[in-house]
């Protein structure tokens, strides 16, 4: 039997003929926007709830040197500098798409801060999952690393951040999660199969984060913000007060002060 497509003609090693650069400098000269960079810390916000809070509070300003074709980079306040958020980018191909990208155009950190449902309870939701490697049902990771079951966090990034978040008393628990590319196709079998691995919350971009992140020696830290159990109970979805973005954006505020110096 021949290998499946996704493992077919796959070289981890070797140089994309499109590079990131190429499209963002098409991009700006389409669009006449000069060559600039995007804040250093940057956050991907697949829900978007977070942009959305920052914008009606006044604290995001959509930013106008950011080329990307498909998605609006906002600057925020955070942790006593400016960061850049962009919402709504779901799924394992956007989420990369648009990490490539960012770190083409000067970022240095990238937090990804997404909603997930329980596998293994960690607690009664919401509440959140610092990953330290997910499991990679999806296609983008078999792009940027050999297949293999998990693709694994920097261990040093998350000892970091895990630290912090204790420091600073806000509750945050550390371990695997399943990226899965296919929400609606999640089956008893495959829950079962992933809680047998351990496995904690279910979501739709950190395995393929993680192998672009170990790909290209980007720094990348994906959460998880358990928040549902997959709609088999009464009142689910709850994230908490405003959505959950004031325990996000806490979240994130200590993230920022630890992640701009990670410890080694």
């Amino acid at each position: 039997m021949s290998l499946p497509p996704i493992l077919m003609n796959k070289n981890p090693d070797a140089p994309s003929v499109f590079e990131p650069s190429a499209l963002l400098r098409e991009a700006r000269r389409q669009k006449g926007i000069a060559a600039a960079a995007v804040p250093p810390i940057c956050v991907l916000d697949p829900d978007g709830d977070i942009v959305r809070r920052l914008r009606s509070s006044g604290h995001a300003k959509r930013s106008e040197v950011w080329p990307c074709y498909h998605t609006d980079l906002f600057d925020f306040p955070l942790a006593g500098e400016t960061a850049g958020i962009i919402g709504c980018a779901v799924g394992a191909p956007f989420a990369v798409l648009v990490a490539e990208e960012l770190f083409a155009s000067g970022c240095r950190f990238l937090i990804s801060l997404t909603s997930a449902g329980q596998i293994m309870p960690a607690g009664t939701p919401p509440y959140f999952v610092i990953i330290d490697r997910a499991l990679r049902d999806e296609g983008t990771s078999y792009h940027y690393a050999e297949a293999d079951t998990f693709a694994e966090a920097d261990p040093q990034i998350v000892a970091g951040a895990a630290r912090a978040l204790e420091a600073a008393n806000l509750r945050a628990f550390v371990g695997p999660s399943w990226t899965t590319d296919a929400p609606f196709r999640e089956t008893a079998e495959a829950v079962e199969a992933a809680r047998a691995k351990g496995v904690m919350a279910v979501e739709m971009e950190a395995a393929a984060l993680y192998a672009f992140a170990r790909r290209t020696g980007n720094a990348v830290l994906c959460l998880a913000h358990v928040t549902n159990t997959m709609g088999r109970a009464d009142a689910d979805f709850e994230k908490g007060e405003a959505d959950g973005t004031v325990d996000a954006l806490n979240i994130l505020e200590t993230l920022a002060r630890t992640l701009r110096r990670p410890a080694r």
